[in-house]
């Protein structure tokens, strides 16, 4: 049998080892171009987009399609954070495919009005930010189930107005 003892150099050769790889963890997708322009924007998002999370500027109409229903979808997360407020009369919307076949279930936090989370029984395939949310609103979703022909997709949205569901 041989010795058990590890020597000096091989203990610094793992330590070195496990730094490096703590340091090129994977990092989140930051995206700051697709809803940040300052104008109105619609756009569907993909499962390649998966693991984003975007910034939004709010001066204008912002219309978020999720991906095209599909079995692929499920796990998939995006985040979103406004930026810049939501103006008057504009809205940040946040939409499901297959009109009535898909349903967020949502919790809803209002920071000015009730800092308590509102999430009994809040369906339906749009959610939105309505107008004057301010700066630091935020959503966050996933998909938890997706056969293909109607799914099912988590969301936690904040801001200092209420997010609705409908």
């Amino acid at each position: 049998m041989g010795t058990k003892r590890v020597g000096w150099a091989r203990i610094r050769s793992l330590i070195n080892e496990n730094t490096a790889n703590q340091l090129s963890a994977p990092r989140l997708k930051v995206d700051n171009s697709t809803f940040n322009t300052g104008a109105a924007v619609t756009a569907t998002l993909t499962s390649a987009q998966g693991g984003t999370h975007f910034n939004i500027d709010g001066t204008d109409n912002i219309v978020v399609n999720m991906p095209a229903l599909s079995t692929d979808n499920v796990g998939l997360h995006y985040s979103f954070l406004v930026t810049t407020a939501v103006a008057g009369g504009k809205s940040v919307t946040f939409v499901l495919p297959g009109s009535g076949v898909s349903d967020w279930y949502a919790e809803t936090v209002h920071y000015s009005n009730n800092p308590y989370p509102k999430g009994d029984a809040i369906v339906g395939d749009t959610l939105t930010l309505p107008a004057a949310t301010a700066v630091n609103a935020r959503v966050d979703m996933l998909c938890i189930s997706d056969d293909g022909t109607s799914s099912v997709w988590k969301a936690y949205a904040a801001g200092s107005e209420l997010p609705t569901v409908s």
